[in-house]
């Protein structure tokens, strides 16, 4: 069977920075131990990240809902750092896709990027993907969003999410709620 472990926003921003959510660090470096024990299982790892231009749509200051977070190049936008060494020592393939790019477009889940969408969409053919183990920041928002999206493209028996290593801003209702009905 062939897996890839989809990795939502594991950012700094989310974690400790503008924007973070309850007991993402926690999750987050028990993520990495999972990647270190999970050698081998998976053939393809891939972390999607928020890209946003400086002057996003998506911030408080510009009209959005949100404050400033993930600016390109910017240490909120890093990715976790006890995540880096195991996405990158473990065997398959790591790549990070982006989102959140355009400063005009507001993209919660990775599907919505065309770029990102078509490059994991190609990963996953070219790959044969059979599971996508799922998870990431926030739970209830940018998780949320992209497995229903993952679903609608390739149906829910694709999916299988580590709820464990979703932290939430809901305490992960929303997530669980979609769960239940797939």
């Amino acid at each position: 069977m062939n897996k890839l472990l989809l990795i939502v926003d594991p950012q700094i921003d989310f974690i400790t920075g503008s924007l973070p959510v309850p007991g993402a660090a926690d999750a987050m470096d028990k993520l990495a131990e999972y990647i270190n024990i999970n050698d081998g299982s998976y053939i393809y790892k891939v972390v999607t990240t928020d890209w946003h231009p400086y002057f996003h749509c998506s911030f408080i200051a510009n009209g959005g809902q949100w404050p400033m977070h993930c600016v390109q190049n910017t240490t909120g936008a890093a990715l976790w750092q006890s995540l880096i060494e195991p996405l990158n020592t473990t065997s398959g393939t790591f790549e990070v896709l982006r989102k959140g790019v355009n400063k005009d477009n507001d993209e919660y889940s990775i599907f919505e990027n065309e770029i990102s969408s078509l490059r994991l969409r190609q990963i996953i053919e070219d790959n044969s993907i059979d599971v996508i183990d799922i998870c990431g920041i926030a739970g209830n928002i940018c998780v949320l969003h992209t497995l229903k999206d993952g679903i609608k493209l390739y149906g829910a028996k694709k999916f299988n999410v580590l709820t464990r290593f979703c932290p939430s801003l809901d305490q992960g209702k929303a997530l669980n709620e979609l769960i239940n009905t797939i």
